[in-house]
């Protein structure tokens, strides 16, 4: 009998699709799969490393399943991404339950560590970071069924000042196109109805390729796609967001009017110590443009606050740029100093009380802006797409276009209709609760 393999993904969406291939592998391979750890004899723990938050996250959870290890509860310990690619060595002296790491290059390696560990060999495996992303026929999607990201690139150019992403996941690489439509084609089969793409970057697609941009082309083949309803584009940079790119996203019908544009800060001076290409002036540009273009979208941003420099000043230049643009949705980290970053080595250090503080300041003012926002949508019919049921209510978990999974909001559908997961339904928005909305069935409307 095969072994059975609990999985524990950590981190990113990108590292999410990472799991799902190597499971993908697993399952072709024969072994099973569980979410309970009394039953598993494998746990493979795919970590994460982006902020402090998130390895000390990964850290505490290989200790746990060190723990399993150490009292003879399962068999093998091995622990995959970007936490194992940066402190290997530290791993492997500090940890001795671990029985293997695998790098972020060698994702299709797992298989056979499995089995190495499993015949009592230590063995690790790790690529050149200029390795080509891996992409798997075998892929299991673990996020329903009805939505699955697909990660078009690995790696990042931009280096920016704060972050560890280029020493970890190396320069930027695209996945070949035919690859990608192909897994489309084959997600859309299992179900799929809404692709979502990541990358660290998604707007620099195909240019390490093909010489140029080709993310416009690529939604037009994705768009080809029968069973594909909604394509979602998470992490574009605000300054390579270009017109083909806005041209296609109005003439293709299937790809939602929502566009996450991380842009980090607004005073110039931080923006340049952060090592972005673009200022206030470009920033709020862009905003105007896609607003005009496309008067429906959605838009989402992220926000670090606290970084090295960063005065009360620009902290409310931050304030203000956030109250004028107005963004649909928004979320705020307090900066991070990791190692091996030139942002951690810079003179200004912030307090971590001075940049909570900062941080509750922005999301307070986000709150009434989005609050405000989800009360102006009573009245309006939009389409949403079932997520599931609430427990014991004649009522439906849904999204619209403007929610991406897990890190937006919500609709709440009162019906006693029977409705499943992946379906999409016209709904009448009669109310909001925070950032969620509150609706029924536009023909169920009593209005």
């Amino acid at each position: 009998m095969k072994k059975k393999v609990m999985f524990v993904s950590l981190g990113c969406d990108k590292n999410l699709v990472d799991s799902e291939m190597m499971l993908g592998l697993l399952a072709k391979r024969g072994y099973e799969f569980t979410d309970d750890e009394t039953e598993a004899d494998v746990v493979v723990v795919n970590t994460c490393c982006f902020i402090n938050d998130a390895k000390e996250e990964s850290i505490n959870t290989i200790l746990e399943m060190a723990e399993l290890k150490k009292s003879g509860q399962i068999e093998a310990l091995i622990v995959a991404g970007c936490l194992a690619q940066r402190y290997r060595e530290e791993i492997q002296t500090e940890i001795e339950e671990v029985d293997a790491i695998v790098g972020t290059m060698a994702i299709d390696e797992m298989a056979d560590t499995i089995e190495e560990v499993l015949k009592g060999e230590k063995k690790n495996h790790y690529r050149s970071l200029e390795t080509q992303p891996f992409t798997s026929a075998e892929r299991v999607v673990t996020t329903g069924g009805h939505y699955a990201y697909l990660k078009i690139a690995e790696g990042c150019n931009k280096h920016c000042t704060y972050c560890i992403i280029p020493r970890v996941r190396g320069n930027y690489r695209s996945v070949p196109m035919e690859s990608l439509v192909e897994e489309a084609g084959r997600l859309a089969q299992q179900g799929v109805k809404e692709l979502i793409l990541v990358a660290q970057e998604t707007t620099l697609y195909g240019m390490d390729l093909y010489g140029k941009k080709m993310l416009p082309e690529l939604l037009h083949e994705l768009c080809r796609i029968s069973g594909i309803y909604w394509i979602r584009i998470l992490y574009c940079y605000p300054e390579e967001i270009d017109d083909e790119l806005i041209r296609t996203m109005k003439e293709e019908k299937k790809i939602c009017h929502y566009l996450d544009l991380p842009v980090q800060h607004a005073s110039d001076k931080i923006l340049r110590r952060m090592g972005r290409k673009t200022d206030k002036e470009q920033l709020t540009n862009i905003v105007k443009k896609l607003r005009a273009e496309i008067p429906d979208i959605c838009l989402r941003t992220t926000l670090i606050t606290g970084f090295p420099g960063e005065t009360q000043e620009d902290h409310e230049e931050l304030m203000t740029f956030v109250d004028e643009m107005e963004f649909d949705r928004l979320g705020v980290f307090t900066y991070s100093q990791e190692e091996d970053t030139p942002a951690a080595d810079m003179p200004d250090q912030i307090p971590d009380e001075t940049k909570e503080d900062r941080q509750a300041e922005l999301m307070e003012l986000q709150q009434e802006i989005a609050f405000e926002a989800a009360e102006n949508m009573k009245g309006r019919i939009v389409t949403a797409m079932i997520e599931g049921k609430v427990a014991d209510e004649n009522a439906y978990v849904a999204r619209t276009y403007k929610d991406a999974p897990n890190v937006d909001g919500f609709l709440f559908i009162n019906t006693g209709r029977e409705l499943m997961t992946g379906d999409f339904v016209k709904v009448k928005i009669t109310g909001s609760y925070e950032y969620d909305l509150i609706g029924e069935l536009e023909d169920e409307s009593t209005e």
